[in-house]
């Protein structure tokens, strides 16, 4: 029997997050962090709050924090391991791929609670 490696898992992790993030972050941060704080989208926060009270949109949501974590959490974890030669491979793995798992349960959490 062949044994059989999680890394393509974790590629597939780091590659959806990649495009998740490259998609969906900035207009996100342009929206969210500029333009509704400084007065230049004046959005009905009634309508906003039903979208975002939506399961449908609360899932969407959710993918997306889980996979961009998985591909800062992968990114992390090669940055040490080759760029700068750390040779500590088990302890960063599970310090980067740990981090990813609590982020993703705290962004379970609290899109549940939400």
């Amino acid at each position: 029997m062949t044994k059989r490696h999680i890394e393509p898992i974790v590629w597939l992790l780091f590659s959806a997050g990649g495009v998740a993030a490259a998609v969906f972050l900035p207009i996100l941060i342009l929206l969210f962090g500029l333009a509704i704080p400084l007065g230049w989208v004046r959005p009905d926060y009634n309508y906003l709050d039903a979208v975002v009270s939506h399961w449908l949109t609360r899932l969407v949501l959710l993918g997306l924090l889980v996979v961009m974590l998985f591909h800062s959490a992968h990114r992390f974890r090669y940055t040490l391991h080759d760029g700068l030669q750390l040779r500590w491979e088990v302890p960063i793995a599970v310090l980067s791929y740990g981090g990813a798992l609590l982020g993703s349960a705290a962004a379970l959490l609290i899109v549940l609670t939400i």
